[in-house]
């Protein structure tokens, strides 16, 4: 075959095609959603055995796939039953590649080596029109496929095969090399390709997959390139309905970075141990997250939007409407037990994210306190005497002349504990000390951090750390400062319901968070509304809680886990098993009438 060697750089493991049994308590890696039996079938025979007498078939899928690996193993399963392929390429259609550069270049922000701007068009724009009318089915053939990302663009009429591979994956392959950007003249190097990807390729992919997912006949997940899963289209959008009406928890992944610590190495044994450190848990960040479905113990995993494109009224609730496709709240946690201070940062402005990113709401922030030392400082807000153009001269000189910057002369530190919330809107310093689990609660953007200062840090190639401190500046509020950042920035919780072994305390966001945070602490159970919003949650306390939703899917969470109740739910109940205290954090979207204007697009 011609499987590029290496074809992914990682010490991550791949998902495995079966389901493998865990110890009862820990943390589940792969979560799935259980079909039932006899939904799943695995193999390039068996896909052969399934289009062999199709006449035409369309073999699209997403950016990252291997494709002549995939059209190598099929082609010799389709061989092995006797039928006689003619194999039409979608690349051949594309424009090229100075055409394709020219049109994404202005989009990928110059000399910039983190930022661009979200890709306004479509697939098609990558593709002659005239040339993907001229690539015709052979009539001598028995089988005629078209394949590649926008194979189904060429207008063939035909059974639909979607291959899907995970955004991890994706980046696993660009870091070795086996794959390049969509009309890409050469090989980028990581960092580039991923740029590349999520301001242009990924979003052309996102819109060209929503408008064919009704069409999709067969589902594929081509992460395991020897060992292909997949399922028919009906089962996929079947098995979506049921989320959508109950529960679901996607497919975490797990990074290293030059901060990381050991607290989520130490606690998931299951993970990969050669690591210098685990970072990351991508826990709810769904434009990277799967979600993965188990027949007879196969795991398909396929991408999250996918829920989203069914009715995004049914997940996201009232706000539907102003979020669109896009899933409006993020969890995710940050290690640095053993570790490092995250680097001194801020986020954009919304009308700054919008005017020089694309995006149409911005990357507003909380750090819940999951677990910390008892030593732990978070930094958050500037000194009473901060001065704006001092900050920026000393940040500016510890850069040139790799000089150590006290920080702390213009950066608040705070003593942090368990369960605390702070509250990090659009333009506020700050950043997790040492020795801290966050639970980051988050608007869904999440690649928009402007470094200020890194601690003179190197990256986990030995290089450093590109630093944003003119973006930064162009965002900053340098008022929240002195003694009432204590106050403004940190919650303040309060018991707002109770009844017979439980209570509700909120812990309100800031005005111009349109998501808020709760957290239920029981030892019975508690009966709880969606109220038109997702319900997106975490055990933070106790071994395991037990879910029920009005529908009748019960589903067992683990501590640290992440799982969300859509809206369409409507209503469910949350228990603690064997009557031991635990307790649940929650977010979800406010309503519209206490949002601050201008705050989302």
């Amino acid at each position: 075959m011609t499987l590029p060697n290496p074809w992914r750089k990682t010490t991550q493991h791949l998902m495995p095609s079966r389901r493998q049994e865990i110890a009862s308590g820990r943390y589940n890696i792969y979560p799935s959603h259980s079909l039932g039996p006899g939904h799943i079938e695995a193999g390039f025979s068996a896909l052969a055995r399934r289009i062999a007498g199709a006449q035409q078939v369309v073999l699209d899928g997403y950016p990252g796939v291997l494709w002549e690996d995939f059209r190598s193993r099929l082609a010799v399963a389709l061989y092995a039953l006797g039928v006689h392929t003619h194999w039409v390429d979608v690349v051949d259609a594309q424009k090229s590649t100075t055409a394709i550069c020219e049109l994404v270049d202005p989009y990928l922000g110059g000399e910039d080596p983190i930022f661009g701007s979200r890709y306004l068009g479509e697939l098609l724009d990558f593709f002659d029109p005239s040339l993907l009318a001229s690539l015709q089915p052979n009539p001598d053939a028995d089988l005629n496929i078209v394949f590649g990302c926008g194979a189904a663009l060429a207008g063939w009429q035909g059974v639909l095969v979607y291959v899907d591979v995970p955004k991890n994956e994706i980046q696993f392959r660009q870091r070795a090399g086996s794959i390049t950007c969509l009309g890409a003249a050469q090989m980028l190097a990581a960092k580039p390709a991923y740029k590349r990807s999520y301001f242009v390729d990924w979003v052309v992919a996102d819109r060209h997959k929503r408008a064919i997912f009704d069409r999709i006949d067969w589902i594929v997940d081509g992460q395991r390139p020897e060992e292909i899963v997949f399922a028919t289209g009906d089962v996929l959008r079947s098995a979506l309905d049921v989320m959508a009406n109950n529960c679901f928890r996607v497919r975490p992944w797990f990074e290293p970075g030059p901060w990381g610590g050991r607290w989520i190495q130490e606690r998931m044994p299951q993970l990969a141990q050669d690591v210098p450190n685990y970072a990351w848990s991508f826990e709810l960040i769904t434009p990277e997250n799967g979600l993965v479905l188990e027949s007879d113990d196969w795991l398909l995993e396929h991408s999250f939007d996918f829920l989203m494109y069914r009715n995004p009224a049914d997940i996201v609730g009232d706000s539907a409407a102003v979020f669109g496709y896009e899933f409006p709240i993020r969890f995710d946690l940050l290690d640095t037990f053993g570790g490092g201070n995250l680097s001194v940062q801020c986020h954009p402005r919304p009308e700054y994210i919008r005017q020089h990113f694309g995006e149409t709401f911005t990357q507003d922030e909380t750090y819940y306190i999951l677990d910390c030392a008892a030593d732990a400082l978070c930094y958050l807000g500037f000194q009473e005497d901060i001065d704006p153009d001092a900050f920026r001269s000393a940040l500016e000189e510890s850069f040139r002349e790799s000089t150590p910057l006290a920080i702390e002369r213009y950066v608040q530190t705070h003593k942090v504990q368990r369960h605390d919330l702070l509250l990090i809107p659009n333009g506020t310093v700050h950043c997790s000390g040492i020795n801290n689990l966050v639970l980051e609660i988050s608007a869904t953007p999440y690649i928009f951090t402007f470094k200020m200062y890194d601690w003179l840090r190197l990256d986990l190639e030995g290089r450093q750390r590109p630093l944003n401190i003119e973006r930064a500046f162009e965002n900053l509020y340098f008022e929240r400062n002195g003694a009432g950042v204590r106050s403004e920035f940190f919650s303040q919780a309060r018991v707002i319901d109770s009844g017979p072994g439980w209570k509700l305390i909120h812990q309100p966001t800031h005005q111009v968070h349109f998501y808020d945070v709760q957290r239920y602490a029981l030892r019975s159970a508690v009966d709880v509304r969606t109220d038109g919003s997702c319900q997106v949650m975490s055990l933070v306390e106790g071994q395991s809680v037990l879910l029920e939703t009005a529908n009748g899917l019960r589903q067992r969470f683990n501590y640290a886990e992440t799982f969300v109740v859509p809206a369409a739910a409507a209503a469910y109940r949350l228990i603690s098993e064997d009557g031991s205290p635990i307790q649940v954090v929650k977010s979800f979207v406010k309503p519209r009438a206490q949002w601050v204007d201008g705050v989302v697009a």
